[in-house]
């Protein structure tokens, strides 16, 4: 095995390594079914581990993940920064970038997307403009329940795997 990252987490304590991965997911369930399946060889392994863990939650688990997200538009508000909410910014950053209409606009539909859903908007935000994002919101948003659940679910499992390559990159 040729990457230090993971080597440390496969010898971690379970509690280690379940706090140590936490932030690729934010779901507690996930981050204990990935402490279950070491050690694992590689990213590969990582990813696949991953996905199979992801797909055999429960709804309550999907959400518990999304619960991790700051919504889109707005920076994370923990008091002290987080890997997770410093992926987050990064993974936002053209939305961060837009003007102050588009903004406003994300926050309307943001406000809707919860009313309807009782949950936040998931969407894998990463090198997607404001723009692009209000669309996917605006289409979703004429979902029923279970599909958009089956879709944040989705968008959750792309963010995960791409905080996964990050971590494994550190």
């Amino acid at each position: 095995m040729d990457n230090e990252v993971l080597a440390r987490w496969n010898r971690a304590s379970d509690s280690d390594a379940m706090s140590t991965i936490l932030p690729c997911c934010g779901s507690n369930a996930w981050a204990r079914g990935m402490a279950g399946r070491r050690p694992l060889a590689d990213e590969a392994a990582v990813l696949v581990a991953s996905n199979d863990v992801w797909r055999n939650l429960s709804p309550s688990d999907w959400i518990d993940a999304f619960q991790s997200h700051p919504r889109i538009g707005e920076t994370p508000k923990a008091q002290t920064p987080t890997q997770s909410g410093a992926w987050s910014t990064q993974e936002q950053r053209k939305v961060a970038d837009a003007d102050a209409a588009a903004k406003e606009a994300l926050s309307e539909a943001n406000g809707e997307y919860e009313r309807r859903f009782g949950r936040i908007f998931i969407v894998c935000a990463t090198g997607k403009s404001a723009p692009e994002i209000l669309e996917i919101m605006r289409r979703r948003l004429e979902n029923s329940a279970e599909t958009e659940l089956e879709e944040a679910a989705e968008q959750q499992r792309q963010i995960t795997e791409i905080r996964l390559r990050k971590w494994l990159q550190r």
